[in-house]
Order: C-alpha cells, then sequence, then structure tokens
C-alpha cells in the first residue's frame, strides 16, 4: 500500500506551519527593531562639531577665566578671552540649532546684551552654561 505524497506533505505542514508561525511571531519585533535601528544609525549624518559636553565644559572654563581676569589685564587678554568665549558660544548654539548674532553685533553693550540672551537661550535647551 502505498502512501500518497500529498498526505505526507499534509502531514508535515499541519506539524511544521503552526511552530513556525509562533517563532517567527517572537523573532521579527526584534528584527524589526533591529533593522530601524540600523537604518536610523545610517540616515544620521555624523555631528560636524565638537561633543556638546565638551562644548559646555570649555564655556565653563573660559568663562571662569574672564571673571578671574584682573582688571589691569591687558586689553589684548581681555579680547582673546572675551572673543574665545563669544566662539564657543557660537559653536554652542550651532549644535543645538539656536540663532545667534554674536557675529554682527559689534563690541560693547549690545555684545554684552548678545552674550547673555544667547547664554539664556542655551540654559533653556539644557547646556550647563554659567
Amino acid at each position: 500500500m502505498a502512501v500518497p505524497i500529498g498526505n505526507v506533505l499534509g502531514y508535515a505542514a499541519v506539524c511544521i506551519v503552526p511552530p513556525a508561525m509562533f517563532w517567527l511571531s517572537a523573532k521579527v519585533p526584534r528584527l524589526i527593531d533591529s533593522a530601524g535601528e540600523y537604518l536610523r544609525r545610517r540616515r544620521l549624518p555624523p555631528p560636524d562639531g565638537p561633543p556638546i559636553e565638551r562644548l559646555a565644559a570649555d564655556l565653563r572654563r573660559v568663562h571662569r577665566a574672564l571673571e578671574r581676569l584682573p582688571d589691569n589685564a591687558p586689553v589684548v587678554r581681555r579680547r582673546a578671552t572675551n572673543q574665545a568665549y563669544d566662539t564657543l558660544l557660537a559653536q554652542a548654539c550651532h549644535a543645538v540649532g539656536e540663532q545667534h548674532w554674536l557675529d554682527t553685533v559689534p563690541d560693547g553693550v549690545e555684545r554684552e546684551v548678545e552674550r547673555l540672551r544667547v547664554e539664556e537661550s542655551l540654559r533653556r535647551c539644557g547646556l550647563a552654561v554659567p
């Protein structure tokens, strides 16, 4: 007595398909998550500046240096430290997507007011600046 091949295939399908479906239903969400993470990693452009943590640390360091400058410090040193602080503020604004006008405002009270505005907007963005 010959067993028809259709019966064997039907029996194999009944025995194999349900466990395979349960296994796939357990594995597919993880596979989709890992594929999505891979695609997100590939899509993000690499950061074009220094890490935000380093910028924040540099901002605090240069701000302390500005505060500790003696009143009789040379003008060149004071301007260089202010320019370094302004450059770091501009880089931090670029890193968090805030707008600044530090490069267009002339030296003086206007520049000081713009520094204060930029510091406050960076604080609102979560950056720990002095």
